[in-house]
């Protein structure tokens, strides 16, 4: 069953606000390596440009650091290497923050660029395919089909919870 995801495109009131908040289907999105990511936008807290991070001692390999965020301590995460993908000739400070809350803490999760917020019909998420990498898959909670491209779900609580390799 092949269905395409189509963005759908809300009304706006004269005060430039949604009438049709539906923040089920919406997600904000991002790039790495060449691939569309998303997370559910009710999961961010906000996205932020390139940051100071300052580097941790004996942290995990994904871990880029920690930055200030208006005096609150947030970890910095490379989602490249959590992910399993390699590194870029980028320094890791010039990468784009895509700010996440998640069991009471704040977690920035470094992305090479970030996209739009997207919104589409939840009818339309597929089951991860068989073919992704396994841990991908662990961590992926379904994906959609836009204009020939997937655009794979993040599972923010997976993110967090499933070990990494």
């Amino acid at each position: 069953m092949n269905r395409t995801a189509t963005i759908e495109h809300q009304p706006i009131a004269r005060d430039g606000i949604s009438q049709q908040l539906d923040y089920e289907n919406q997600y904000v999105s991002f790039w790495l390596e060449n691939q569309l990511l998303g997370i559910p936008v009710n999961a961010v807290q906000e996205v932020l440009n390139p940051q100071k991070i300052a580097r941790t001692p004996l942290a995990r390999s994904e871990v880029a650091g920690l930055l200030n965020l208006r005096g609150q301590v947030v970890t910095a995460v490379n989602l490249r290497k959590r992910m399993n993908l390699p590194p870029t000739e980028v320094p890791v400070e010039e990468h784009m923050n895509v700010v996440v809350r998640y069991a009471g803490e704040s977690f920035s999760l470094l992305v090479d660029e970030v996209g739009d917020v997207i919104n589409v019909s939840g009818q339309t998420m597929e089951r991860v395919p068989s073919t992704l990498d396994a841990h991908w898959k662990a961590i992926t909670s379904g994906v959609f089909r836009l204009e020939g491209r997937l655009f794979i779900i993040i599972n923010v609580e997976a993110l967090f919870s499933q070990p990494s390799n």
